[in-house]
């Protein structure tokens, strides 16, 4: 029955869910930027690698198994491994307003950000910053502008990005149940891969497309026959990784939160092919907020937000390159600038 279907959240960001806001900042002269997602309070979060060549920081303490059972924010950025001092101004800025672990009473709290990056470095901006590079800085104006709205497409992490042979961008979707729970996603798609079918303009997510949300053209022009992909790079540009965050207002364990980043990491494989390739560092985390307790059986209502998360990821991919223009003063070729249909890459 329709009335039984999920919806889009009023946003379609991943600031529906209850509980978290977005903080963004660009440096356009580098052509590279930075995406933190902020709870309100101390979330439950969880990480699921599956790239070959991942950058990541503060992941394993993630762990079901380990200490630390909740976050402060988690940070998504350029700028390969320097991209990951982000995390640094996020730390200093969240400490100081008394945020973190903290287990010994009288001395600063320990801030837990964990964070994941993608390689942008290569894409033709400044990158000229010596001992100095701008990361820290972005971090710190991230978290500062943190709120319930935010730019897709050239913005945040995905400013510097590039989406197989199109430009990437930042890109967000949101679902809400029937039954009330609220599923999210942010994502900075820099893809190795395509994601458009050969021939045309059609995302492999459009069979998850809600509305016209990412041009409405349906999925009449997907196919893909074997080795043939669409617009992904080239053999030899190995400058990739896709990055992502899922997040549920669902109250889960570690253990459970671990379970829904694994099972959304299928979104990218829904729009990105192929993807979690030798030279991707794909990287998906789950946040829980904690408002809603989940229905029983708990397995059950688990399953189906992991599989909610999942579309809600592939059409939040497409939605970032969908949003992508090209970086001031310069060309690259845009999902726009491909044909309707017909002809072949």
């Amino acid at each position: 029955m329709a009335e039984d279907r999920a919806a889009t959240g009023p946003r379609n960001l991943i600031t529906d869910v209850p509980g978290l806001k977005v903080g963004q900042a660009e440096d356009m002269a580098v052509r590279t930027g930075v995406t933190v997602i902020l709870p309100d309070a101390r979330a439950v979060c969880a990480c699921d690698v599956r790239g070959g060549a991942p950058g990541t920081r503060e992941t394993d303490a993630l762990a079901p198994e380990n200490l630390v059972d909740a976050v402060d924010a988690v940070v998504l950025s350029g700028g390969s491994v320097y991209g990951l001092a982000a995390a640094d101004g996020m730390v200093n800025w969240l400490g100081a307003r008394g945020r973190g672990f903290g287990l010994v009473d009288g001395i600063p709290k320990s801030p837990v950000v964990p964070a994941a990056i993608l390689f942008d470095i290569a894409n033709g901006g400044d990158k000229g910053w010596g001992e100095d590079p701008p990361y820290r800085a972005l971090g710190r104006a991230a978290i500062e502008a943190a709120g319930l709205d935010f730019a897709l497409g050239a913005a945040g992490c995905g400013t510097g990005a590039m989406a197989g042979g199109l430009k990437g961008g930042t890109g967000s979707a949101s679902a809400v149940t029937a039954d009330g729970y609220t599923v999210g996603a942010v994502v900075g798609v820099n893809c190795w891969g395509s994601v458009v079918a050969p021939g045309g303009r059609t995302f492999w997510a459009a069979p998850f497309e809600v509305g016209d949300e990412f041009g409405g053209l349906g999925p009449a022009g997907l196919s893909g026959p074997p080795d043939d992909w669409g617009p992904a790079k080239r053999p030899a540009d190995q400058r990739n990784t896709t990055i992502a965050c899922v997040a549920t207002d669902a109250v889960l364990t570690p253990a459970q939160a671990r379970r829904l980043a694994i099972m959304a990491q299928d979104g990218l494989a829904r729009a990105i092919r192929p993807v979690h390739a030798p030279f991707d560092g794909d990287v998906v985390f789950a946040l829980s907020t904690g408002r809603r307790p989940l229905a029983e059986p708990d397995a059950h209502t688990l399953a189906r937000l992991g599989a909610l998360a999942a579309d809600v990821l592939a059409r939040a991919v497409a939605r970032g390159v969908f949003e992508a223009t090209p970086w001031p003063g310069s060309y690259v070729s845009c999902w726009r600038d491909l044909p309707l249909q017909g002809g072949r890459w």
